[in-house]
């Protein structure tokens, strides 16, 4: 059993929300996104250097065309090194890069693997279409919702999404963690995560319903919450327990993939628990007035 009532406590959910919030509105309008090459534009250069290495190795000789860059690596053997440079290099900087790596691990021209240019404009489009995809997510479910359910439900639930998502977007802007296409699909299963956690809540509220008289609402809403809190928390931490293991023992691209999925997953339980149940009983409660 939950040891407190959530509709006698809504106010204190939603000063909690109201200030995180605030905060990521404030990092994302103050500093904004950290866009990677995917959405900013840049250069990709992979180079073989046919031994293991440390990010920071290879960072002196990258910082002197951009401080932002991402290092990662590529290969079974991890010996392929992979820069992304938000900076457009053009071929003097391409090939003075090269030579400093030749010159530190012994390589040759012939192990320069693969140059590519991400332009700005693919970045635009990126960008925009990552933006309509999200929106009609978040269209279709609401729709869905609606016609499962009711529309007070199908406002509450996009309520907690929108939450969700503006949170885990101001802890990527506070942190200054790099923002690239695995990003987004973390961002939409997010969407379809936390969706799924208010609908558990909301299903068990419609089987409920015939079963407390209107005065009882507060105690129809807590009791509902009550029965599906513990689902609710344990999928999650199960789901983030896997999802960790990945970000501490994957590559930087699962890193990348993992990381906002984790963050999304607290966060969209916590609002599937304590804010979109409390937004529903707020507006009935209104409607019954």
């Amino acid at each position: 059993m939950m040891p407190f009532s959530i509709t006698s406590n809504y106010r204190k959910f939603f000063i909690l929300s109201a200030v995180l919030l605030l905060v990521s509105v404030i990092a994302l309008t103050a500093g904004g996104l950290n866009l990677g090459i995917d959405f900013s534009g840049g250069t990709i250069i992979q180079i073989d250097l046919k031994q293991t290495f440390e990010a920071e190795e290879v960072r002196p000789f990258t910082d002197k065309f951009d401080e932002n860059a991402d290092i990662t690596y590529s290969g079974q053997e991890q010996q392929q090194l992979v820069v992304n440079t938000s900076v457009d290099l053009d071929e003097q900087q391409r090939q003075q890069l090269l030579d400093d790596l030749i010159e530190e691990y012994g390589i040759e021209q012939t192990d320069l693997l693969s140059i590519d240019t991400v332009s700005p404009s693919i970045g635009s489009e990126l960008t925009n279409e990552a933006l309509i995809a999200i929106g009609v997510a978040i269209i279709a479910m609401m729709a869905y919702i609606t016609f499962r359910f009711e529309f007070l439900f199908g406002i509450a639930a996009v309520i907690a999404l929108i939450h969700d998502v503006i949170i885990v977007l101001g802890v990527y802007a506070l942190l200054n963690i790099q923002v690239n296409t695995p990003f987004i699909a973390a961002i939409l299963t997010i969407v379809g995560y936390s969706i799924n956690d208010s609908i558990v809540v909301f299903d068990r509220l419609r089987e409920n319903k015939g079963k407390y008289k209107k005065k009882d609402l507060a105690l129809y809403v807590d009791d509902s919450i009550r029965q599906t809190w513990r689902r609710s928390v344990n999928t999650s931490l199960t789901t983030v327990l896997a999802l960790s293991a990945l970000y501490f023992t994957g590559v930087p691209a699962i890193q990348d993939f993992t990381l906002p999925m984790i963050i999304g997953f607290l966060f969209g339980t916590y609002s599937s628990i304590f804010i979109a149940g409390s937004f529903w009983f707020i507006m009935k409660q209104k409607k019954t007035i």
